[in-house]
């Protein structure tokens, strides 16, 4: 049997003395956790190591005895050392030695129970204390399937790293505490601590109930009768303003709430959403500042009026060209005038509409600035809100032509199945065999030659006004986008990742190199996760979602004349 050893790099310099760590029988290993040192008296070790067991879980026990030459020469203690085995029965027994400031040490394990002592092979493997207590071991994306090399590696690495995080008492022992216990470890120097954070701990208590007491008053007020009647609560639901400020007041309840994080993946959560917070208004204070600065504001209003007019001058010449021989075609006159006065007269509407706007114009755009110190991605929601509805007259036209086109598909698809003989029925949704009298035929033959050459002019008008609300669609998702990714992009993590990787470690074999020829020794290393894993693990929720329409069903929706909209909010159907 070959036995690891998991060797703390920071105790290879400690005086002599025993070895205080964990069995991991089913891995065919142990950890070593500290060194303990003399004096010390065996009942008082066994007391305290009875402690830490109850307070952590875990079973601490004495492992071996550790020899190191360079600070004790003499030979007696290496032989008092091996002999305290006998005190600290246990089936094996870890002998570890250094000699000097030389890379050869020595290092063996003995069976004590058997009849004839033998010794077992061993493995030696450094590891960073530090590094593994204060780091987080992720599973893998896809587990490896099981009886795989990979597999037990992968939980060998987890029964280490749960070892090691929660044997965190007996790491707040130093060699400074007056005791008749004296060990040495990763924080034998002194328990690490900031003042800084230990201030920001204590002032964060007052702040979170200031903070509390706030939104539950701003949740109170969202819920009151009064902004849930039927008018109001249909435009709150339709505006990507109103549903970025409740996701964000989710977020602020969340970090205000008395309670705290139960495991590591909500305290990162939390942290990711406090980063995120701040970024968002840091960013949305950075936009006021350079509106605000030289009347930048003013001299967007005034050109807001000459865009708005020449847009309008496009949309009329487009359709005086659909009204005459777009491209040389060959339209139906009638329908062609028809459709060309509606929508000019929908143009008239909207310039008539911007023009009586246009006096309170910058005053909407000031308060649209101010609203920036809420967030950048309020401001880009308003944006987009706002963009809604100033080319509110393009939407319009797309659903008027998209409804036309789509009842002559319709109407000439239902004449078509009357020609062959089928119906479709509605009870069962499927298409049935019919037989039709001879006036049935003769109208349906009249209404299918109207709708078919009639088709040609509703579907060119269908495919200009589509092609213009995709224009306005691709800047609306393009806003959207960019929301989505400050409100779901973890970038705590990535932070942590980018400064401290070791925090972030994969559930993957460590990277070990060979340390010290007089012995099997190896030198690990922890692997971090990739920035990729780190997103997809760490990633927050946001409150929109995208339909999941592959090309080919896009193209159908829109060869059939559906409605098509790039996203849709949760809990909403879309058309």
């Amino acid at each position: 049997m070959v036995l690891k050893v998991f060797f703390p790099s920071c105790c290879s310099s400690a005086d002599s003395g025993i070895l205080v760590g964990h069995w991991l029988p089913q891995q065919s290993s142990a950890v070593v956790l500290a060194v303990l040192h003399f004096p010390f008296i065996p009942v008082q070790v066994r007391k305290y190591l009875s402690e830490v067991q109850r307070a952590t879980q875990v079973g601490v026990c004495v492992l071996g005895s550790w020899t190191n030459s360079k600070q004790e020469k003499e030979e007696s203690l290496r032989q008092f050392l091996a002999d305290l085995g006998t005190l600290f029965s246990h089936e094996l027994w870890l002998q570890i030695s250094k000699e000097g400031d030389s890379k050869f040490w020595s290092c063996s394990a003995l069976q004590r129970r058997c009849s004839r002592p033998r010794e077992e092979e061993v493995i030696l493997v450094y590891y960073e204390q530090r590094e593994v207590m204060l780091s987080q071991l992720h599973p893998p994306l896809r587990p490896a399937a099981p009886g795989r090399q990979g597999a037990a590696q992968a939980c060998q690495l987890a029964a280490v790293f749960d070892t090691v995080a929660r044997s965190k008492v007996l790491f707040m022992t130093d060699r400074y505490d007056e005791g008749p216990i004296r060990l040495t470890h990763w924080q034998s120097e002194g328990v690490e601590a900031s003042i800084v954070v230990e201030l920001l701990k204590q002032a964060s208590g007052p702040a979170c109930l200031l903070l509390t007491c706030l939104l539950s008053l701003v949740s109170w007020i969202c819920r009151s009768r009064v902004l849930n009647l039927w008018p109001l609560c249909f435009v709150w639901s339709k505006l990507s303003a109103c549903e970025q400020l409740g996701h964000r007041l989710q977020h602020l309840q969340l970090l205000s709430s008395s309670r705290k994080a139960q495991t590591q993946p909500q305290l990162m959560r939390k942290a990711n959403i406090f980063v995120s917070l701040l970024l968002d208004v840091a960013l949305g204070l950075l936009l006021m500042s350079w509106l605000y600065r030289k009347n930048r504001i003013g001299h967007l209003a005034d050109t807001l009026i000459p865009v708005a007019d020449h847009v309008a001058e496009e949309l009329q010449e487009l359709l005086q060209w659909l009204m005459g021989a777009p491209a040389g075609l060959k339209m139906n006159r009638a329908l062609d005038q028809v459709l060309g006065r509606f929508f000019l007269y929908h143009i008239h509407l909207w310039i008539s509409y911007i023009h009586l706007l246009s006096p309170f114009i910058e005053m909407i755009l000031w308060y649209v600035a101010l609203s920036a110190c809420l967030g950048l991605t309020v401001a880009l929601c308003i944006l987009s809100d706002i963009l809604a509805l100033l080319t509110f007259h393009i939407y319009c036209f797309y659903v008027y032509g998209a409804r036309l086109y789509r009842l002559k598909v319709c109407g000439l698809a239902s004449l078509w199945r009357l020609f062959r003989g089928k119906k479709w029925n509605v009870l069962r949704q499927r298409v049935d065999s019919c037989s039709y009298d001879l006036d049935q035929l003769f109208i349906g033959t009249l209404l299918f030659t109207i709708l078919l050459f009639l088709l040609p002019t509703t579907a060119l008008y269908y495919l200009v006004f589509t092609l213009l609300r995709l224009l306005v669609v691709i800047v609306q998702g393009l806003l959207h986008l960019l929301v989505d990714l400050i409100n779901s992009l973890p970038l705590y993590s990535l932070l942590l990742r980018l400064c401290r990787s070791y925090r972030l470690a994969a559930a993957s074999p460590w990277g070990c190199s060979p340390a010290l020829p007089a012995c099997p020794c190896l030198s690990s290393q922890i692997n971090p996760l990739s920035y990729g894993s780190v997103v997809q693990t760490y990633r927050l929720p946001t409150y929109s979602c995208y339909p999941k329409d592959s090309w080919a069903s896009l193209c159908k929706k829109l060869f059939l004349g559906e409605l098509i909209y790039p996203w849709k909010h949760k809990g909403e159907k879309q058309d």
